[in-house]
Parts: C-alpha cells; structure tokens; sequence
C-alpha cells in the first residue's frame, strides 16, 4: 500500500474542499489514487444528498447580480438545513460560484446552469454534492432566474434569505435606481401573485369569487346579490395582490402604478421574480 502523506492529503484538500480527515480516509481507500480517491468523496456526498433528500431545506442564501447596463439580472438560491451552515465560508462561496457561473453561462433554467462546466471540468451539480459529502447537510439550489427587461432591479433582503428581481419598461432615459429598488423591496414585502389582474390564473380567479358568494351567502345575503358581492371583493382582492395595483409601503396615496407613472410616463412592470428561503 502507497504511504499517504500529509502533502497528499493537503493536494486533496486542496482539489476538492473536503476535510483532512475524509481526505486521508479516501487516499487511504484509494491506495493513494488520487482520482479514485476523488471518486470516493464524491460518492460520500452522493449518499449524503440521497439519505437527506427530504430533509426540510428552511435556511441557506440568496444572492443576485445586476449586469453595467441594467438590462439583464440574475438570481441565485441556495438552501441548507441549518442556519450555521448558512453562515460558514464554505457555503457562501459556493453561492457567489453558483452565481458567477449564471452570469458567466448566461443559462437559460437551472438544470442548464447545475450542468455547468467549472474551472476543474467538473459541473456545478458536482461542486454542490462534493460540499454535501463536506458538510453532512443537504443543499438545493430552490431558485434561478435569469430576467432580460429594458431595466433590471434587484434587492436582497437584510436576511440574505429573501430576494428579487424585476424587470422595467417605458423607463425613457430615467434614473430608475431608487423606485427599481422600491418596486423591489416592496416585492420582498407585500408578496403579490402577479404584475397586474391579468396575470392571475384562472383557478385562483375562480377560488376568490366562490370564496366571495360563500362569504356572503354566510353574511344572509339575497342569492340575486352574490355574484355582484364576489367581484367586488375580487377587486379588492386584485388591489392587495397584484403588483401594480397595490398601494405603495413608503407612501399608500399612491400606487405602484402610480409611483412608476410619476417617475417615467408610461412606465411599468414587465414581470418579476420573489424567492424566500424557508418561507
């Protein structure tokens, strides 16, 4: 058997993150192979990631980025088990990876970007598996997007765990850096289902309207008055949950259309994209 040494376990370590100790126990098994004992640990975090595979992933880190020209965005999750594996450097490298990789790739879903080839030749889903082996937890990258507008915002939550992307247009050469952000933040905070009415389903339509007549069918009021009743609270239900016409967090004389309007005439929201670890 090929002696092991500690110079060996340091290239290991070096190749592949793992701890020392996992490093030696695979060199070891390996008979001082390095591939195989790559193999090894690649293995171990494959057997972690399919024994854990449904385990709650309620914790973990959402970073986006913004190209110079403010036209594209991209936004990257990743969730753990654990909050102190969400703070440990490991962990938050690999996210900035994940992300640097979106960008660099410019992929389109994120089955595209988890097969991405890295520096090494390895894909991403690789990296992502070999810190599982590291780590002993499950990790899932639970969200990508990658969004093209005329204008692209972003915000990121004080929690790392909540972010956003939306995308702008009819913006005619205004500075659109802070209403982008507030458009963004209020996003993160008042969760609206869609940009505008337009853009709510169908079924959830259909829901919010029996759920109306039942209400006031409940309330004793005349059958001839409940579909009358239910489109009303659908409006009101349109006004707290679609984007647009939502009032504004900072300033509820005004709505979000509103506030877009007075920036820019005629601009608006094309689409948008929340993510919330845990949530």
């Amino acid at each position: 058997m090929a002696a092991i040494t500690a110079q060996d376990v340091n290239k290991l370590r070096a190749m592949t993150g793992a701890g020392m100790m996992d490093c030696k126990k695979a060199l070891v098994e390996a008979e001082g192979d390095f591939e195989a004992a790559r193999d090894i640990l690649r293995k171990q975090g494959q057997k972690i990631a399919d024994k854990r595979s449904d385990n709650a992933t309620s914790e973990g880190l959402v970073l986006a980025s913004v190209n110079e020209e403010g036209t594209n965005g991209k936004l990257v999750a990743l969730a753990c088990e654990t909050e102190p594996v969400s703070k440990v450097p490991d962990f938050r490298n690999l996210v900035q990876q994940i992300l640097d990789s979106a960008v660099k790739t410019n992929a389109a879903t994120k089955e595209d970007l988890l097969a991405a080839s890295q520096e090494d030749g390895r894909s991403l889903q690789d990296h992502i598996t070999d810190l599982m082996g590291k780590i002993g937890e499950k990790l899932d990258v639970v969200a990508y997007a990658n969004m093209s507008a005329e204008k692209v915002a972003s915000y990121i939550h004080s929690d790392g765990k909540k972010g956003v992307l939306v995308g702008l247009k009819n913006v005619n050469g205004a500075d659109v850096t802070t209403v982008g952000r507030d458009v963004a933040m209020q996003i993160v905070a008042m969760k609206p289902v869609a940009v505008d009415k337009d853009g709510v389903d169908s079924a959830t339509v259909e829901r919010e309207i029996e759920i109306g007549k039942e209400q006031a069918r409940a309330e004793g009021k005349p059958e001839a008055m409940l579909e009358k009743i239910a489109q009303g609270k659908l409006n009101k239900f349109y006004k707290e949950n679609t984007l647009l016409n939502q009032e504004f967090v900072k300033d509820n004389s005004v709505t979000i259309a509103q506030l877009l309007d007075k920036t820019s005439k005629g601009m608006t929201v094309t689409d948008f994209k929340r993510v919330a670890i845990g949530a």
